[in-house]
């Protein structure tokens, strides 16, 4: 084998070295399936609701009904992950998503459907993702046992649900088009059954649960303070925030650019949604063959206005070949923001904190685009999907400036920690190595 071929060939065993965990290669494999049916929903719902009632508003009620759930149980949904065993809590959110699908999927084949019954199992579905999301992100760690895989396990997670992205919408567009929305429901509901099975197939060690010592509220209370205390806890999670709430709802808003700014269809929504998969794709990618979570810091504002800039410019598109361009860097950039912040976070937090820390992150990520979309939805209805936009892009730059003055402060809080895991040893380690190499090759 030649020597670029080897080169190749390592590089992608370490983009995949978490894979030879065997817990976390089975909930990969399970995953993969389910998150098509997932991303297939997604689309499949919007377009109905646009569907069956042209509203620019409905569609952002829908988003919001779908996601503040996460904002409202949040909170004691961390503790639970805390207190329960994360597996069996998993097991459980997959099941009870299984059966609301099949829900949607019974009304939809039947013509039966209402915007009603769409609204309030939106409701359910956000209950259950409240729980499911932030157990999750704190059982990666329980997957992958060993720590320097951790960020790659982080990494191979985002590009799991981005080449779901990539595939799932551009299956629905033609699904659709075939044959109805309720047969992408149906779908979704037979896809969970992977998850299912892949959840039931792990070993996993049983966790040491802590000793329920104060009450939720107090163990509550406490989490708000790790995470409202802890500067780069709480720098990570309002950029965050700021982005979900003001540049995330453009996903909502996605059916009215595809059939009125550029007079598509559903197809044209798939391709869309799958361009800013590819983009998320080549992002995951990217962090999935990062060495160290050193820099990522810097990443997190870079990206996030590369994000907002690509939004502004799609938002001012006309033709659907720039369109489809945009939509590979917005999901490139709000990728790698919400995989680097993701990154972080697992990598600095106390263990007995995780689960409380990873539901305050599904809180800003998912818990606050609910009002992101209820607001696009009112605005865009009255000045136009274009403007909202672009309103929205200005709004994630500046938060993004704001990020990158934080970042002194946040290095000198996160330095003593990366200190105490090894993790600057090891970059130290290798600038000695490499300096070594250079002087032997200068000889």
């Amino acid at each position: 084998m030649s020597s670029s071929n080897q080169s190749t060939a390592s590089g992608w065993r370490f983009a995949l070295r978490a894979l030879r965990h065997r817990n976390y290669r089975l909930f990969f494999a399970g995953q993969s399936i389910s998150l098509i049916g997932s991303w297939m929903t997604r689309v499949a719902t919007s377009w109905l609701i646009y569907r069956l009632t042209g509203s620019a508003m409905l569609l952002g009620l829908i988003g919001f009904a779908g996601q503040i759930p996460q904002f409202i149980l949040g909170p004691i949904a961390g503790v639970w992950v805390d207190r329960l065993d994360r597996h069996k809590v998993l097991v459980w959110t997959q099941v009870l998503s299984m059966v609301q699908s099949f829900w949607l999927a019974a009304l939809a084949l039947t013509h039966r459907i209402t915007f009603w019954d769409i609204f309030w199992l939106s409701i359910l579905q956000g209950v259950i993702n409240s729980i499911d999301m932030p157990a999750r992100q704190a059982f990666v760690t329980e997957m992958v046992e060993a720590r320097e895989d951790l960020p790659n396990a982080i990494a191979l997670n985002s590009s799991m649900v981005n080449g779901s992205r990539l595939i799932g919408p551009s299956i629905a567009g033609i699904v659709i088009a075939a044959s109805s929305e309720g047969a992408c429901f149906l779908v979704d509901g037979i896809s969970y059954i992977a998850v299912i099975i892949s959840l039931l197939a792990m070993t996993v060690k049983l966790r040491e649960l802590p000793a329920r010592k104060h009450s939720a509220f107090v163990q509550m209370r406490e989490g708000w303070h790790y995470v409202s205390s802890f500067v780069p806890v709480r720098s990570v999670l309002l950029l965050l925030a700021v982005v979900s709430l003001v540049g995330m709802p453009y996903t909502v808003l996605m059916p009215i650019f595809a059939a009125k700014v550029l007079h598509g269809g559903p197809h044209t929504l798939g391709f869309l949604m799958g361009a800013s998969g590819i983009g998320a794709l080549f992002s995951a990618y990217q962090l999935a063959t990062r060495r160290s979570v050193l820099g990522l810091g810097r990443v997190i504002p870079m990206t996030s206005a590369l994000f907002a800039a690509a939004l502004v410019g799609f938002a001012l598109s006309p033709w659907l070949w720039l369109s489809l361009l945009l939509m590979l860097c917005t999901g490139y950039g709000m990728m790698q923001q919400m995989a680097a912040s993701n990154t972080i976070l697992q990598t600095i937090v106390d263990e007995n904190m995780r689960g409380r820390v990873m539901s305050f992150y599904a809180m800003a990520f998912a818990g606050t685009a609910p009002f992101g979309s209820l607001a696009a939805g009112f605005i865009a209805q009255r000045i136009g999907a274009p403007t909202t936009l672009v309103i929205g892009g200005i709004i994630c730059v500046a938060a993004a400036a704001w990020f990158y003055r934080q970042l002194p402060e946040i290095r000198s809080s996160v330095r003593p920690i990366y200190e105490r895991l090894g993790i600057l040893r090891e970059l130290a380690t290798g600038v000695q190595a490499a300096t070594d190499l250079q002087t032997e090759t200068e000889r």
